[in-house]
Formats: C-alpha cells, sequence, structure tokens
C-alpha cells in the first residue's frame, strides 16, 4: 500500500531535538495525557531516540513552517521466535485536530510500516480503540487477536 502524498510543503521526518518548541507535545495531547515534560527531558528523550535508532523511530509530519502536525513512533522488537526476526510496534498515533482530514494519520502508518519492512520485520502491530478499528483496516491491517496487524 502507498502512501498518499503530503501536502505541499509538508514533511515527513525524524523527531527532533527542537520539535519541543515546534509542537510535538501539543499535537500527542490529541491522543492522551503528556503531563508536564521540560525541556531537558524531551532532549534526553530524543537522545535515547537516536542512540537507539535500530529500536526506536520517532517520526513527525510538519508543515510549511516547520510545526509539527502529526506524530508517530515505531518500536522494532527483535524477537528469539521466527529466526530472531523483529516484530514492528506502531505506537503514538497523532494528528492535531486542525490537521485532520488531509489523511496524515494514514501516510504516518503507512510510511511507519514501510520503516518496519524496510529493517526486516515480519509483521507490525498496534493496538487502537474500537472507534478507529476501520481507519486502520483501510490503512491495510486487520483485527487479529487481540491486537491489529499487518503481515509482512
Amino acid at each position: 500500500m502507498s502512501a498518499p502524498p503530503l501536502p505541499e510543503g509538508y514533511a515527513f521526518r525524524a523527531v527532533q531535538k527542537s520539535d519541543y518548541t515546534n509542537g510535538y507535545i501539543e499535537t500527542l495531547k490529541v491522543l492522551t495525557t503528556t503531563g508536564d515534560i521540560s525541556e531537558a527531558q524531551f532532549h534526553n528523550l530524543v537522545q535515547h531516540w537516536e542512540t537507539h535508532s535500530h529500536i526506536y523511530k520517532a517520526r513527525a509530519i510538519t508543515d510549511a513552517s516547520g510545526k509539527i502536525v502529526a506524530t508517530g513512533m515505531l518500536v522494532v522488537e527483535k524477537k528469539l521466535i521466527h529466526s530472531c526476526g523483529s516484530v514492528g510496534h506502531i505506537e503514538d498515533i497523532a494528528v492535531a485536530k486542525d490537521q485532520q482530514g488531509k489523511q496524515l494519520g494514514r501516510i504516518l502508518i503507512v510510511s511507519l510500516t514501510a520503516l518496519a519492512r524496510d529493517a526486516g520485520c515480519y509483521k507490525v502491530i498496534l493496538d487502537c480503540s474500537e472507534h478507529n478499528k476501520p481507519f486502520y483496516e483501510k490503512c491495510g491491517y486487520k483485527h487479529e487477536s487481540c491486537a491489529m496487524v499487518v503481515r509482512l
């Protein structure tokens, strides 16, 4: 499945330390509570993600002004099963309220799934609420057991 094109001027990229002031946390608050995160805490976490980039693939979509308007995370888990294969876990998909309807969520899911494929994952798992199930099914995922899965 291919991702729809980003709107003109928008970009899909890795999360950066400067995103603390670019709207990352505000966008993530669309999904859940974040708590009070200091700039130092944010920088430390992004540094951790960068140091372990083979595991953590935090991504963002920015608008033409560079503001974060959508976020998502792929976590790659090494397994013993499937010949020491890897499983991707998609987490923390959030799209700013004023950006919804532009297919940014779909772009995130398709792009993170492609990153998982590139990392050699044999499947990708994500958890979602029941009301989001139709969206993830449109992205190629299916209900399997208690999680949404796409086989790669």
